[in-house]
């Protein structure tokens, strides 16, 4: 039989030797890099970031868990498999949080909030921010998460996407002092358990997302089946990635902290604005709150860096198997507009603390009313920027 199908006769069927032998020489390669480079100097939570990254990573790739990518596919086809997984991620992300919030916080106290989770301030600046990064998605069509796992497929212009968000992220800090003043510093951080208890905030949301999904599933047109035979290319359902990806987000959260991809960028950005003097000499109040937090770099390794840094690995692996790695020109519009897109990206990430995997995707999960917000906004920028493109 020719690429290794199954035959009439039922013999299960084996990729090709090359594509499970470079992938498995990329796992050796993490295991050797996380043994010998990060265990000598690691606190704990260095290698664990690393292996979280490769998980999400491979589940990105695998189920195409991009936010830009299935939402398209929602607006161009009515194919909404996509936006259904996220649902699926987000309760499953929730009902671990929550398990998680009951057994280190039994009480939601009204003085506390859950140590790390990404809660932030709700302000016309989040909505902006939100709106901007939705725009940015539909210019790079990609979100800074899927700019990590398509660098592992192979796409040439994501390097030129995350350059953009880096700066994007400059920018922000230039603005952050004056924004902060003029809206941020009053902003109400709101936590729904406060109000309504663990309980009561859990099964709220989960009846949003269930009445989400049947607006989906009633809008939903059915696409037909992929013609490829093989299994091990096939991709995954995005129900099940996002099923994944929601134990997996707990998990992290459990372990490390919660998800977020911005982090090491925003670090990048503002320890080179400065060393080259364009940071402002102080930035108001923004230490001090939650989601995808930025510092000057003092140290080569840091969670969130290892963590990126899984996800292309990941990525690159889980490609590498399914064949999936694919190197083409670009051209210079695509350039252009994928570094433009990246700029607003930045921009949005770095004034709404946090990206579609921050904010939105670990915000919702703990219960965080800016995650709602955040998504909601993003999502009208990502429709608006998408229907200009391509209806006119």
């Amino acid at each position: 039989m020719s690429n290794f199908q199954s035959d009439r006769v039922g013999r299960i069927s084996f990729p090709p030797a090359r594509q499970w032998l470079f992938p498995l020489l990329v796992v050796a390669g993490v295991v050797l890099f996380a043994k010998w480079v990060i265990a000598p100097s690691d606190s704990g939570h260095l290698e664990m970031s690393l292996w979280l990254g490769v998980s999400f990573g491979a589940l990105l790739q695998r189920s195409r868990f991009c936010f830009y990518c299935v939402s398209r596919d929602f607006f161009e086809r009515r194919d909404a498999a996509g936006l259904l997984g996220i649902v699926a991620a987000l309760a499953v992300g929730l009902v671990g949080y929550h398990f998680i919030f009951g057994a280190f916080m039994p009480v939601p106290r009204a003085d506390r909030l859950p140590p790390g989770a990404h809660i932030g301030p709700i302000s016309w600046v989040l909505v902006v921010g939100a709106f901007t990064f939705g725009i940015g998605m539909s210019l790079a069509r990609s979100c800074v998460s899927a700019l990590f796992y398509r660098l592992g497929e192979g796409m040439a212009t994501a390097p030129i996407g995350l350059l953009g968000v880096i700066v994007g992220f400059a920018l922000g800090f230039a603005s952050w002092n004056t924004l902060y003043l003029q809206a941020i510093q009053s902003a109400p951080v709101i936590w729904l358990p406060h109000y309504l208890g663990y309980e009561g905030a859990l099964w709220l949301q989960l009846v949003v997302l269930a009445s989400v999904a049947l607006v989906l599933a009633w809008r939903h047109q059915i696409m037909p089946a992929s013609n490829t035979t093989m299994w091990w290319r096939k991709r995954w359902p995005t129900w099940a990635g996002g099923l994944l990806i929601g134990a997996l987000a707990a998990l992290a959260y459990l372990r490390v902290g919660p998800f977020g991809v911005t982090a090491e960028i925003g670090s990048l950005a503002r320890t080179g604005a400065d060393t080259f003097g364009w940071l402002p000499t102080r930035l108001e109040g923004l230490d001090t709150f939650r989601g995808c937090a930025t510092v000057i770099k003092e140290t080569l390794w840091s969670n969130n860096g290892l963590f990126v840094i899984g996800v292309t690995l990941g990525a690159f692996a889980s490609a590498l198997s399914a064949g999936d790695v694919v190197f083409k020109k670009p051209s210079f519009k695509e350039l252009t507009r994928t570094f433009a897109g990246g700029v607003l990206m930045g921009w949005g990430a770095m004034v709404a603390l946090g990206c579609t995997v921050g904010t939105l995707l670990s915000g919702i999960m703990a219960s965080a009313l800016s995650g709602w917000v955040f998504a909601v906004f993003c999502m009208a920028g990502l429709y608006l920027g998408w229907r200009i493109q391509y209806r006119g």
